[in-house]
């Protein structure tokens, strides 16, 4: 078992300003070392399109009626909503490797690993960051990734499709490839119970960072993550 310990804190829904305060918060206090172990926020989101450094302003096709962000993270366009699983690493990458591209790699092999255990095969597109589902009649895009590093330590993170609403992504370009096609982990397993289906992905994404970045996961209240939390925390009640 590893020494290495990555607390797991499972949010339920928080709106995005609130998840992005948290995690700046958080990634400031492990810069600081205020915050003594590596974190993974895991949550949902209420519908919202967030643009990365990158993002082309003709990549957001239809604005109207849902948020609009501006973030530090790489990457173009994405949406978050209902169904889709976020997940926030906030990572000091010195204690594993000070190496962007690894830290990408990585972080699609723990989703690789994840999809597998639940009969779904993931696969990397190369030259696109992500997850990608190959079959007879194309690919399809499964999970999103933007990060940004700050003096090796990580934030933002991965977007995973569970039960995601598929017809949100028409209103964007998604991560700026025209015709790009998503899915879902529904999708390609086939109806479930939904609370049933969440409850498994998450399971499966938590082992699948253990195994992928060599760690010992331990899940943990909102609050036990130290004062940083705790303000931020407070401010969503």
């Amino acid at each position: 078992m590893s020494a290495r310990v990555l607390q797991v804190v499972r949010a339920d829904v928080v709106p995005y300003a609130q998840a992005l305060a948290w995690q700046r918060a958080l990634a400031q206090a492990r810069l600081e070392g205020r915050l003594p172990h590596d974190v993974l926020l895991l949550l949902e989101h209420p519908p919202v399109l967030t643009l990365g450094r990158t993002a082309r302003e003709t990549h957001l096709l239809r604005r109207e009626g849902i948020d609009v962000f501006e973030v530090e993270r790489g990457g173009d366009v994405t949406y978050h909503g209902p169904g889709q699983l976020v997940g926030y690493p906030i990572l000091d990458l010195a204690g594993y490797r000070k190496d962007l591209h690894w830290y990408l790699r990585t972080l699609e092999q723990a989703l690789i690993d994840a999809l597998t255990e639940l009969g779904v095969a993931g696969a990397r597109n190369p030259g696109h960051t992500g997850v990608w589902i190959r079959r007879e009649q194309g690919i399809r895009k499964i999970a999103s990734i933007g990060v940004h590093v700050k003096q090796w330590v990580t934030w933002h993170g991965f977007a995973l499709n569970v039960t995601t609403d598929l017809a949100q992504f028409d209103r964007i370009v998604a991560c700026g490839i025209r015709g790009v096609e998503m899915t879902t982990v529904e999708r390609e397993t086939g109806p479930r119970k939904r609370q049933t289906l969440w409850d498994e992905t998450v399971a499966a994404v938590v082992r699948g960072f253990e195994g992928a970045f060599g760690v010992t996961a331990r899940f943990v209240e909102e609050n036990r993550l130290g004062e940083a939390s705790r303000e931020c925390v407070q401010g969503r009640r």
